[in-house]
């Protein structure tokens, strides 16, 4: 079975995301373990969103830096 692995840098809805998971795969099939399913899809969403959103944060820092247009006195 493949193991998932973790950087320093991993989201922390990514990690509860794994949590939710963990929890789950030891619940038997059922309406309590696909709760738990869902939240955790939900939760690796928000990750990818906050990813996106950080990625679009800093190519537009790097561009205001790149052309100089910091306002000067």
């Amino acid at each position: 079975m493949a193991r998932m692995q973790i950087s320093d840098e991993t989201s922390t809805w990514l990690l509860q995301a794994k949590d939710f998971l963990d929890q789950a795969r030891r619940l038997k099939p059922g309406p309590g373990r696909n709760e738990l399913r869902q939240t955790a899809k939900v939760l690796r969403e928000l990750a990818k969103h906050e990813a996106a959103s950080e990625s679009a944060l800093g190519r537009d820092w790097r561009q205001r830096t790149r052309s100089g247009g910091g306002s000067a006195p």
